[in-house]
């Protein structure tokens, strides 16, 4: 662990010096170094991610694909919204709107008293053990995100945007950040104020992510794969996901032999919410993605980026 935190740190520090500190400076933001280099941690985390995926996803990918690749031009897109995310763009702007905003605010709680409750603190001596404390974290903010993901899904209103997500027909492993960019924003202003209530520390939430994000890249992968009888009740395997992302199954629910907003496999990294709440499919089929409308009425998801986008507002308003 000590190794991977000082690698970790050796290549954020030479980044930050090398091109990020410069760049601060040119642009008259010298006052927000501190930041320029947290950020410069995500940065590293996102090219490290993008690195795994090319060196060994992709190959997977090619090895044993669930399916054949028909439409090149989805997945390009799909890569667009992951270099969004990954290189730290979408962090930005969020910096310097509603995060900022939310930090100051929950500033103000603290000063006039307002508690952070250190989750790790629960059992004594354990905020001292970092792998321990570390997985105490992750397995929190797992069953936060089954939930976040559950109200996606469940919520007419919400799933008029996170439906751009499964309507994926041609799903990769860059497939993971295809969302529409409000769905993204209420997703991170929501884990944001989860981090700051639970007292997780800025590095151990880049780390969280990182661990969370590359492990989605290789759920959403195209690849023929699951972990077996006992794995696959360990981790979210691509099999398990791809369920979650099938035609009329994973984002729909029988109620009264009608179909009505639902699904099954809702688990982020764990498939323990869903076995313990009876939302879990263990089926072992790869049966093709996207959304019903999508396929049987033809309802138009949008092609490209700002097509996407647009669509995903026309929806949440009625309009398409």
């Amino acid at each position: 662990m000590d190794f991977l935190t000082d690698t970790f740190g050796h290549l954020q520090l030479w980044l930050f010096e090398q091109g990020v500190q410069p760049v601060s400076f040119a642009l008259g933001q010298g006052h927000l170094l501190e930041k320029a280099y947290e950020g410069t941690g995500w940065l590293v985390v996102g090219l490290l991610q993008i690195a795994v995926m090319l060196v060994v996803i992709g190959p997977l990918q090619k090895r044993w694909p669930a399916e054949p690749m028909t439409d090149a031009r989805a997945v390009k897109v799909d890569i667009l919204y992951t270099l969004i995310h990954r290189l730290g763009l979408f962090k930005l702007v969020m910096f310097f709107t509603l995060e900022a905003w939310l930090e100051n605010a929950w500033g103000i709680l603290r000063t006039g008293g307002w508690p952070t409750w250190h989750l790790d603190q629960i059992w004594p001596g354990v905020s001292d053990q970092a792998v321990v404390s570390f997985v105490i974290y992750l397995l929190f903010f797992d069953f936060v995100n089954y939930w976040i993901h559950r109200a996606q899904h469940q919520s007419a209103r919400w799933w008029a945007l996170h439906g751009m997500h499964h309507a994926q027909r041609q799903m990769t492993m860059w497939s993971d950040n295809r969302n529409h960019l409000l769905d993204d924003v209420i997703t991170s202003c929501v884990l944001a104020v989860v981090a700051l209530w639970v007292g997780v520390g800025p590095g151990q939430f880049v780390a969280l992510v990182a661990v969370g994000q590359l492990s989605e890249n290789f759920q959403h992968a195209n690849v023929r794969i699951w972990f077996g009888r006992v794995g696959e009740r360990l981790w979210v395997s691509p099999r398990f996901h791809r369920r979650h992302h099938s035609i009329g199954i994973g984002h729909e629910s029988q109620l009264h032999g009608q179909a009505v907003l639902g699904g099954c496999n809702f688990g982020v990294l764990l498939p323990w919410w869903d076995m313990l709440f009876g939302t879990a499919d263990f089926q072992l089929r790869y049966d093709p993605t996207g959304v019903r409308d999508q396929v049987e009425q033809g309802r138009n998801y949008g092609q490209g980026f700002w097509a996407q986008q647009w669509q995903g507002l026309l929806r949440l308003i009625g309009r398409a």
